[in-house]
């Protein structure tokens, strides 16, 4: 969040609707109005009661948002409104309020997340019946279901709770008086609420809330590290399975665990069976997961063949202390057949606590997890009679009966292994008929009992029952492998291609491909930019959040976690939307839109879903770091350069200044007793070191200029030896005693020149070589074409380049490890910079019997020829 401050949220709380939670809230409101408080009125209905209509007069209002909703218009808390108003503190009346179709949001309690996200104060009203926790409880005892509930999370992230607890009497008197709204639709429902024993129950309810939340303010305030702040003792695991009775034993579970101070963790174990299992089972296990993680639960899915060894071996693994699963609701005769999970559980349980909890529906209501059944397949039962009839037809050629009933039973085998549970029973069923037929018609009648008939026929459909279940099982087992081992392959080649991409637009568009592929949806990436405000990135599906609500979605993700559809934030949006967070830092959302929202609903794609945001994340942080790292190194190398600049400056800068003070001083002090050859001589030194100040200013000024592209090129078509000979000009008093020879090739063509630039790259040349070598050591300039370029050399006979240094010395602050130079270093990065100006470039290298060479590589433009000089020498 960029905010430094998060809103603090007020909510006046009560056991039902009348108890005079509105009231409250505004009477509060008054105060602070009072105290000068920029307070607004967000949403409050008084649904026609003047009391509460006083207590809104003196208030400023908020604007409604008007929508309408089949030909009704119908007034909204206005959001947007009020985050650009952005008072000090909101009013914003039943936090558990659905808003119409078309809001940013399908509750207000999002809405208020928003506020509080934003920095704006909120104040508002809560049921106890509207928490989400109470739900199934409130429905026993009061018959009404709750469609859409409040997170338990907001009642615990409220900064404050007011309890509002009048007596029941009063709740009831005023009931009477037509001072509690309730809508026509909820009138016969609310009957049974408003009476006395449920509004005692639903107090009781409330008060037990408060006291689990007081409970878990004071544990919070003892656990701080100066109290000494104990391990927690207590660790809940629910198991889930796809039935309605999941939504209880979360909720069941989520009270158990507040009135504890537990952990609680939720699991879903996959086996084979249910893997492969309809889509309404898995809508109905991710509904389930998706409930316990909004409710704070870590939820846990794990693959395996045997429930009760998952659960047990995980428990184990986790710490787990309590153990709550569902009361069973198949019938006695699948445990007897199968076993039971609860009787396993227990009995391998050892220390854990198991709680076996009843569901708040009907067992005819209960809807079992559908059994996997193949397709009937004619062929498959037509093949089964074949094999059967086969074996039987050779009872026909006198083979004895105990040969045949051997292969009847090896057919059998191969009809439960190859085709299936119903042909083997079919098979199975034959092959009692042929038996039967041949012990009536033929000579074995006396030789087999009716215990041995018995025994044969048992171990026939034994037979066909287990090896046609260990083949379905076996089937099973291998397709989800087979989709374990597909996710594991998206999952692997996912991360092998992004370790190798180095750009955040490769890897968006690497992720995107392979969420495509796998899930076959609408994908889109979107990262904050330097204002803090989502884009989507390149390459990703942009069009998805062109729609300002799904912008919203994703930047509700970003800030608060996943939302979208297939959750229980936001859902009426398109996509699902995901942040992407590495090292606990959100980097930013990954949105999914799937042809078939289905896929949502199930948690082995949503698992998969996830586990893939994890290494989009890494890697664009991996990116991330990877700039950070670079623009450190290119400010750790500035501040060297800078180091180097300032050591200069103290060193170069000083010396001529205190040689040119020098030189006035005495001149100053003698007056005119100074003999006329010492005034000269103080002149010229006074002369000098100015003109060397002004070279290393001028430098530094031209370095400066060249490196920010402040320097335009007026170029035009210039023969070498103006620059040369302008060089020379200017430098006649430090050639003096030298031998300069310059050699320019005949007919060298024209050159697109900046004049003056190219000027100083000469003038620097020259000046480094007589920096560098000894005095009266020659010096030479030669021009000439070779392979379409013109090349200019500026020769010296000094003692050479330091071996390995040759690319170096052009770097800036660099200056000549074989002398005591004076200088900044930069009149060879000026000549690189002015050479790589005009497209050329510049080498250096030693001569062969001693000194170094300086190459200037140019490119040759629009060939005009110019009638050039002879090779001249100058002493």
């Amino acid at each position: 969040m960029s905010d430094a401050r998060r809103g603090r949220l007020t909510l006046y709380f009560g056991a039902a609707p009348g108890v005079g939670k509105t009231y409250a809230m505004l009477e509060a409101a008054q105060r602070l109005r009072r105290q000068g408080v920029d307070i607004i009125l967000g949403a409050v209905d008084t649904h026609g009661r003047p009391e509460v209509a006083e207590l809104l007069l003196g208030l400023e209002r908020l604007p409604p948002r008007t929508v309408e909703v089949r030909g009704k218009v119908i007034e909204e808390f206005h959001l947007d409104a009020a985050l650009v108003r952005r008072p000090a503190l909101v009013v914003v009346d039943d936090l558990g309020h659905v808003n119409a179709t078309g809001s940013r949001h399908s509750q207000r309690w999002h809405d208020v997340v928003d506020l509080l996200a934003a920095g704006v104060d909120v104040m508002s009203t809560l049921c106890v019946q509207q928490l989400e926790s109470q739900h199934d409880v409130v429905q026993q005892i009061t018959s009404m279901r709750v469609r859409d509930p409040v997170p338990d999370a907001m009642f615990e992230r409220a900064d404050h709770v007011e309890f509002i607890d009048p007596p029941a009497k009063e709740i009831l008197a005023r009931l009477q008086d037509g001072k509690v709204y309730i809508p026509e639709q909820d009138a016969r429902a609310a009957a049974a609420m408003y009476r006395k024993n449920s509004l005692l129950a639903l107090r009781e309810l409330a008060l037990r809330r408060m006291s689990q939340r007081t409970g878990r303010e004071n544990l919070i305030y003892r656990s701080a590290p100066r109290l000494g702040a104990g391990p927690v003792s207590e660790r809940i695991l629910v198991c889930v399975d796809p039935s309605p009775l999941g939504p209880r034993l979360i909720r069941a579970a989520f009270r158990m665990a507040t009135g504890l101070r537990a952990e609680w963790l939720a699991l879903y174990v996959e086996t084979p069976r249910l893997a492969l299992a309809g889509e309404s089972v898995r809508a109905q296990v991710g509904e389930t997961l998706r409930l316990a993680e909004q409710l704070g639960a870590e939820v846990v899915h794990i693959s395996g063949a045997r429930i009760d060894r998952e659960i047990l071996g995980f428990a184990r693994a986790r710490g787990a202390t309590r153990l709550i699963i569902g009361k069973p609701m198949q019938h006695r005769w699948r445990d007897l057949l199968r076993g039971s999970l609860v009787d396993a559980l227990v009995r391998g349980s050892g220390d854990l606590d198991v709680h076996v909890i009843a569901g708040d529906v009907a067992p005819h209501e209960v809807s079992p997890v559908p059994a996997l059944r193949s397709p009937l397949r004619i062929a498959a039962y037509f093949w089964a009679a074949l094999t059967v009839a086969s074996i039987a037809a050779t009872r026909l050629l006198h083979l004895p009966l105990f040969y045949v009933i051997v292969l009847l039973l090896v057919g059998i085998s191969l009809v439960g292994s190859r085709l299936g549970r119903g042909p083997a029973l079919g098979a199975a069923l034959l092959s009692i008929l042929a038996v039967e037929f041949s012990l009536r018609t033929g000579p074995d009648v006396n030789h087999i009992d009716d215990l041995q008939r018995a025994a044969i026929y048992l171990g026939m459909l034994v037979l066909a029952l287990w090896v046609s279940g260990l083949t379905e099982l076996s089937r099973r087992q291998a397709e989800a492998a087979r989709i374990d081992e597909r996710r594991l392959t998206a999952l692997y080649l996912l991360s092998r291609e992004l370790s190798q991409l180095r750009s955040e637009v490769d890897i968006a568009e690497c992720a995107i491909r392979h969420v495509k592929k796998t899930m076959s949806a609408r994908t889109v990436i979107l990262l904050p930019g330097h204002d803090g405000e989502l884009a989507p990135m390149a390459g990703t599906d942009v069009e998805l959040t062109t729609d300002a609500r799904e912008e919203g979605v994703a930047r509700w993700a970003f800030e608060h976690g996943p939302a979208g559809r297939g959750t229980e934030t936001l859902k009426a949006a398109q996509a699902l939307y995901l942040p992407l967070t590495a090292a606990g830092r959100t980097i930013g959302v990954l949105g999914v839109a799937p042809d078939d929202p289905d896929k949502l609903a199930s948690p082995a794609e949503r698992q998969l879903l996830d586990a893939m945001t994890g290494p989009v994340a890494l890697a664009l942080q991996r990116v991330r770091l990877a700039e950070e790292a670079q623009i450190a190194e290119v400010r750790a190398r500035e501040e060297e350069l800078r180091g180097s600049l300032l050591s200069s400056v103290s060193h170069d800068l000083r010396t001529p200044l205190a040689s040119i003070t020098g030189a006035a001083s005495a001149m100053m002090d003698s007056g005119d007793a100074i003999a006329p050859e010492t005034r000269r001589d103080l002149l010229q030194t006074i002369y000098e070191e100015a003109e060397r100040l002004g070279r290393l200013v001028g430098n530094l000024l031209d370095m400066t200029r060249l490196e920010a592209g402040a320097v335009a090129l007026r170029t035009d078509w210039v023969a070498l030896e103006d620059p040369i000979g302008s060089a020379l000009s200017r430098l006649d008093r430090r050639l003096a005693g030298r031998e300069v020879q310059v050699t320019l090739q005949p007919e060298l063509p024209l050159l697109p020149l900046d004049e003056v630039l190219f000027e100083q790259l000469i003038l620097n040349l020259l000046e480094n070589a007589c920096k560098h070598t000894p005095a009266g050591s020659p010096v030479r300039v030669v021009a000439r074409v070779q392979a379409g370029r013109v090349l200019v050399e500026v020769a010296d006979r000094g003692p050479g380049l330091p071996a390995g240094e040759e690319e170096t010395i052009f770097e800036k602050f660099v200056r000549g490890s074989k002398a005591n130079t004076q200088g900044f270093g930069l009149g060879l990065a000026i000549c690189r910079a002015i050479a790589a100006a005009h497209g050329g470039e510049i080498t250096a290298e030693n001569r062969a019997g001693g000194g170094a060479v300086f190459r200037i590589s140019l490119p040759i433009g629009t060939p005009r020829r110019n009638p050039g000089p002879t090779p001249r020498s100058r002493r």
